[in-house]
């Protein structure tokens, strides 16, 4: 089974990359937030629990995010893999699907980490900010925030990755076919 965490910091094109991927290795997309909005439509038991943290402005617990993971797993257990897409976000998280993954026989295979400078995400979340209407993406101090918001609590978690040599940084700058070819390279050594 291939998993694999594809993570950068907003902006740094990894939805646009995961869509690639996917398509090409005929994977499952997992992004912990696409789940929670399934989760609560659905009203399950998880959903209906992530919905009255997040009423009371609560962050969903890991136990409830990795609950989630646990159940897209298990209903699709005929799958190729996994692109964890916006999870694990923190060392705790890494851990805690590193246990889930294990206990399935299942372990991430490689972790994708897009780098692009800061100058350059800025430019393409503003880009994106005209027609996406998140208020989020059109006010660069909030921009810039959010990518230091990433370095300071998620960029930590690729020394986690590394020292398990499971590291690999691809440049997210350039072509889309580019980066993604740069991508590629790095999945086959897995396939």
């Amino acid at each position: 089974m291939l998993n694999l965490v594809l993570f950068g910091p907003p902006g740094s094109g990894k939805g646009t990359q995961a869509t690639n991927i996917i398509s090409k290795y005929n994977l499952v997309h997992l992004s912990t937030g696409d789940m929670l909005r399934a989760e609560i439509a659905a009203q399950s038991t998880l959903g209906l629990e992530a919905k009255k943290l997040m009423d009371k402005g609560e962050l969903v617990p890991d136990a409830v995010v990795i609950g989630m993971i646990a159940n897209k797993l298990d209903s699709n257990t005929t799958a190729a893999g996994f692109v964890f897409d916006g999870f694990p976000r923190t060392v705790a998280q890494a851990e805690a699907l590193d246990q889930l993954l294990t206990d399935r026989n299942a372990p991430i295979k490689t972790v994708l980490s897009l780098k692009v400078s800061e100058e350059e995400l800025t430019r393409r979340i503003l880009d994106r900010g005209k027609t996406s209407g998140r208020a989020d993406d059109q006010n660069e101090e909030i921009v810039k925030n959010r990518v230091v918001e990433y370095r300071t609590k998620t960029e930590p978690l690729a020394n986690y990755y590394k020292a398990q040599g499971k590291l690999d940084e691809i440049a997210g700058e350039g072509s889309v076919s580019d980066i993604f070819d740069a991508l590629s390279s790095s999945i086959d050594k897995h396939v």
